[in-house]
């Protein structure tokens, strides 16, 4: 334990930055991800074409060249410059909204044809249609795979660790400079995943239970 109590101020920035990378980066693959999800499922041609140009282009790029581009692509623009950390978070969500489009789009398929028909015959438009009819219950049949792509995305974290960003995939090189062993760093590394990764399962499972019931 002695890696830890001992060096606290850099597991406790490491530690913060994961969480806010995994947070921030997942609000913005959530709300970006239904998008274009439901854009994937439109009637009308140019939102499908450009969802399926979204997620084909972005999912079949490498998560580092996303990084790269926020990291050397992005200066370039001359755009205002708000730091490795908030640029990852970008690079992190905008890359697992083409996953959760995904499993947006497989959860509103499962959703009965025969309802959005009767809703659109009651007069209610496509968006309407979307969020009070199909939505509610695509989200409750995506649960296990939606929380899969969000544990991948709290892994992926660790990749912002070769864009200066102190995380806990970057902890290992900061303690070493301290004398810590490598391989024991690597190991609570592991420890802290692991312990994250569980209580994600855990909510996935109280997620489960409840809307099994609602059901």
């Amino acid at each position: 334990m002695g890696v830890i109590t001992d060096n606290l101020d850099l597991w406790g920035e490491a530690l913060g930055n994961t969480l806010l990378l995994f947070f921030a980066g997942g609000a913005i693959a959530l709300v970006l991800g239904t998008l274009i999800g439901a854009m994937r499922v439109s009637p009308i041609p140019v939102a499908r074409a450009f969802g399926t140009v979204y997620v084909n282009t972005i999912r079949n790029t490498p998560l580092t060249l996303v990084f790269f581009f926020f990291a050397f692509g992005y200066p370039q623009l001359d755009l205002p410059n708000p730091g490795f950390t908030v640029l990852g978070v970008w690079a992190l969500g905008i890359y697992t909204a083409t996953y959760v489009a995904e499993v947006i789009r497989a959860g509103i398929n499962t959703v009965p044809v025969g309802q959005a028909e009767a809703a659109r015959a009651i007069g209610l438009t496509f968006g309407q249609v979307m969020t009070l009819v199909v939505m509610p219950q695509a989200f409750r049949s995506v649960v296990p795979p939606m929380m899969s792509v969000f544990i991948a995305l709290l892994k992926n974290t660790t990749v912002a660790a070769g864009f200066s960003v102190v995380e806990l995939g970057a902890i290992r090189a900061n303690l070493s400079e301290r004398g810590e062993n490598a391989l024991t760093v690597l190991l609570w590394v592991a420890v802290v995943f692991v312990a994250l990764v569980l209580v994600l399962s855990a909510v996935q499972r109280r997620l489960e239970n409840k809307w099994r019931i609602a059901r």
